[in-house]
């Protein structure tokens, strides 16, 4: 895969569209190929940076905070993508069979190459989604670029005439969006949310002529160039498969493409193996912030092979009183997206009649601490891009209590294992 061709492709479907339809509708291409060297990469990054917006930094609405659990979040992330996969290729299919209504040429590639380029302006916006306040706008303003760019497509790659460009956009967007929001029911209903929906510098350079455009290796963006590599070996199998006619093996590599990619893009471009559940046991003390530990439970699990661990352990008196939970998470497969959050400098403060909340970076480490004037609260810190430690509270007297029983944990050593288990990739 040729990543600067796609980050030029990006630039001039936003920038130029006009210009850059024609340039697009001429090209040779495949399904394999606009799936492998487009589709699957800039469609994860909606299901990635709604991960991070669900679990990492929650939703607040009317003094009411809500954050989706760790697993429950990886879960949605999948299924996102995995329908978002398919969403396309439907959509291009109904927009192939309406061809001949709008006086437009039946092509099944052409079709594909006018949903991943129109969508384009949806998936680059999506990351919208972890913008405090404003991030709507910016969604909403993705959607209906991208409307427009449909529009100024069909034409070109569609060949349908200009004057029934219009109607041809319109029953195909509506048709998107009933679709779209049955993906976001599936979604929320994994997430348990509903249909709830400043890069760092120096990543991307784009030149001034000639659509030059040089990658900072180091940065988040480059590793994610390095990732393309890794699927070009599912690639060539998909090629092969749709030129044998069988749609079981064209399937199978599809699919095997598709969790090349996420499995890459989630782990940062690493292989990464969870810890085991015993592994973890010794980071759950048999006190906290001088309660004992009344029960503790540990485990890993993986989602088309992709390994999360997580333990648990809750601390009371057994006659009442506060209460702290403590969650350990080793983000294991999916420790790339935490490396993302930080990539895309989250910070948020907050603060109510009710109390407030926050999220900020210290010392190297994300943070995000909430409180609630009734005497709950949470404490969350992320070790190394990969463990994910929050302590809550109940009952108790102010967030320092709970920030004491999260420096009292052997945070160092936890975070000592960051590498145990990572297969560069």
């Amino acid at each position: 895969m040729d990543f600067n061709k796609l980050i030029a492709r990006v630039k001039n479907i936003l920038l130029t569209p006009k210009t850059e339809w024609p340039a697009a509708a001429a090209e040779s291409d495949t399904v394999a190929g606009l799936y492998t060297n487009y589709i699957l990469i800039l469609a994860a990054i909606p299901p990635v940076f709604g991960f991070i917006k669900s679990s990492l930094i929650g939703y607040s609405f009317l003094g009411i905070s809500y954050r989706a659990s760790i697993g429950s979040g990886i879960s949605g992330m999948i299924v996102q993508y995995a329908l978002s996969l398919a969403l396309v290729y439907v959509v291009a299919l109904i927009i192939d069979a309406l061809a001949g209504s709008f006086s437009a040429q039946k092509n099944q590639v052409q079709a594909l190459k006018t949903v991943a380029y129109a969508y384009t302006a949806s998936w680059v916006a999506s990351v919208g989604v972890i913008v405090p306040g404003l991030g709507w706008l910016l969604l909403l303003a993705g959607a209906i670029y991208g409307i427009y760019l449909l529009y100024l497509g069909l034409p070109h790659t569609m060949k349908c005439p200009a004057d029934k460009a219009g109607g041809y956009t319109a029953v195909s967007i509506v048709i998107a969006i009933v679709l779209t929001w049955i993906v976001m029911l599936v979604v929320g209903a994994v997430v348990g949310t509903g249909a709830l929906m400043g890069a760092g510098t120096g990543a991307i350079h784009i030149g001034s002529r000639g659509g030059d455009v040089t990658i900072d290796a180091n940065s988040a963006l480059g590793k994610l160039a390095a990732i393309g590599q890794r699927a070009e070996e599912a690639s060539k199998k998909m090629e092969a498969a749709q030129k044998s006619g069988d749609v079981n093996a064209q399937a199978q590599a599809a699919g095997q493409a598709a969790g090349a990619v996420l499995g890459a893009v989630l782990g940062g471009g690493d292989q990464v193996e969870a810890l085991a559940p015993d592994t973890l046991k010794p980071f759950l003390p048999d006190t906290l912030g001088g309660l004992p530990r009344a029960s503790y439970e540990a485990a890993r699990n993986a989602q088309i092979g992709i390994q999360v661990s997580n333990a648990k352990a809750t601390y009371r008196n057994p006659q009442g009183g506060p209460e702290l939970d403590l969650e350990i998470t080793d983000t294991g497969g999916v420790k790339g997206i935490t490396a993302f959050a930080g990539f895309v400098g989250i910070e948020e403060d907050k603060q109510t009649d009710r109390g407030y909340e926050k999220t900020y970076r210290a010392d190297g480490r994300m943070i995000h601490e909430q409180w609630d004037n009734g005497g709950s609260g949470t404490y969350t810190i992320v070790l190394g891009d990969r463990f994910v430690v929050a302590v809550r509270g109940h009952q108790v007297n102010d967030i320092n209590t709970i920030k004491a029983a999260v420096a009292s944990l052997n945070l160092a050593g936890l975070e000592a294992l960051k590498n145990v288990g990572v297969k560069k990739g």
